[in-house]
């Protein structure tokens, strides 16, 4: 017998009780409220729901020092909850949302930082669908990757804390193709486990 789909309503509190680290995903844009911003017109509608859950949630992670890592959206999240703001649109195909998982850039990794320690070099192949992208920074982050060519922001990280990084790009979409990505996820992972 098929039933129609009940639609869910999220409106739980974010718990991170018991919670050893936190991983932002990708997903739609965030609120240009949220950073005192008017919506242009190729903005997304709206999440607000998801925005002020992902916004409480990341807010509680940092105040437990648990490990962050934020892709994509997340990274946009992570400089707006940090007091940042977001460029709302790029018009250059090189960061296309419907380009697929593979290769589409190299970004320029910045030595010192979280991001070179984990990737050991300071140039990465990278994807991209992202039309967003970080512009100005948040307080207490510090841009670990740029876009080799036009040096749109693909790395941030916060200087307050042990682990959290943001990347732009989907490296869960490139581990199969450039294993190398898989050490976002390992270090992430290890950095969960001592927490």
């Amino acid at each position: 017998m098929d039933l129609d789909p009940v639609p869910v309503l999220v409106s739980a509190k974010p718990q991170i009780e018991g919670a050893d680290g936190l991983l932002l995903m990708g997903g739609t844009d965030v609120n240009p409220k949220l950073y005192g911003a008017g919506r242009e017109s190729e903005t997304q509608d709206p999440d607000d729901e998801r925005d002020h859950f992902e916004l409480e949630i990341l807010a509680k992670a940092l105040q437990a020092d648990l490990p962050v890592l934020a892709i994509c959206r997340g990274l946009q999240l992570l400089n707006v909850y940090a007091g940042g703001t977001l460029r709302q649109h790029l018009a250059s195909l090189r960061h296309d949302p419907k380009q697929d998982a593979s290769f589409a850039h190299d970004v320029e990794i910045v030595p010192g930082t979280l991001l070179h320690s984990i990737a050991r070099k300071e140039r990465w192949g990278v994807n991209s669908y992202h039309h967003q992208a970080a512009d100005r920074i948040g307080n207490e982050l510090r841009v670990s990757a740029r876009d080799a060519e036009d040096g749109i922001i693909e790395g941030l990280e916060h200087t307050g804390h042990s682990f959290v990084l943001g990347v732009q790009w989907h490296p869960e979409d490139l581990v199969f193709e450039n294993p190398e990505q898989l050490r976002l996820f390992q270090e992430f992972a290890k950095r969960v486990v001592g927490s």
